[in-house]
């Protein structure tokens, strides 16, 4: 707290002085505002667009995707069911309804033969299947992904 050197009604006594300190308000404030003007450029993700307007433009369906695991042996299933894959058909099929606009994701074991994802999308095609996801792993391996 200051005192200032104003006497107060003539003796010799000193009133303190109320003023606030505004330089740790100042140096907290610069560092702000230049952590912000880093971060800021940063926020921003791809490219400023003017986007068109369209009228038959249909919204993001939000629900949660469907997963369809094929395992190195071939096994195929739904969530945590296994199916025969006339059986998988059929429940995702059952699952979709009317909506096959939903996206079924098909999780592969990186063993797995290609002609069995091949002939479970194509079944999943010919029956109105067509949002199909494949999904993989984003983390890298020193492995060899090809079978022995």
């Amino acid at each position: 707290m200051a005192f200032s050197d104003r006497p107060l009604g003539g003796g010799g006594l000193h009133r303190p002085l109320a003023d606030i300190n505004v330089t740790p308000l100042v140096d907290v404030m610069l560092v702000l505002l230049i952590v912000f003007m880093i971060t800021a450029p940063m926020l921003a993700t791809g490219l400023k667009v003017d986007l068109p307007q369209a009228k038959t433009a249909q919204p993001v369906n939000p629900k949660d995707p469907i997963v369809v695991s094929v395992t190195s042996d071939g096994t195929f299933a739904l969530g945590t069911q296994k199916l025969e894959l006339a059986e998988l058909i059929a429940a995702l099929i059952k699952v979709t309804g009317e909506d096959t606009s939903r996206i079924i994701q098909i999780r592969s074991d990186r063993t797995t033969h290609y002609g069995a994802v091949v002939g479970l999308i194509d079944q999943m095609a010919s029956n109105g299947l067509v949002h199909i996801a494949l999904i993989s792993d984003g983390k890298s391996k020193n492995e060899d992904p090809r079978p022995q």
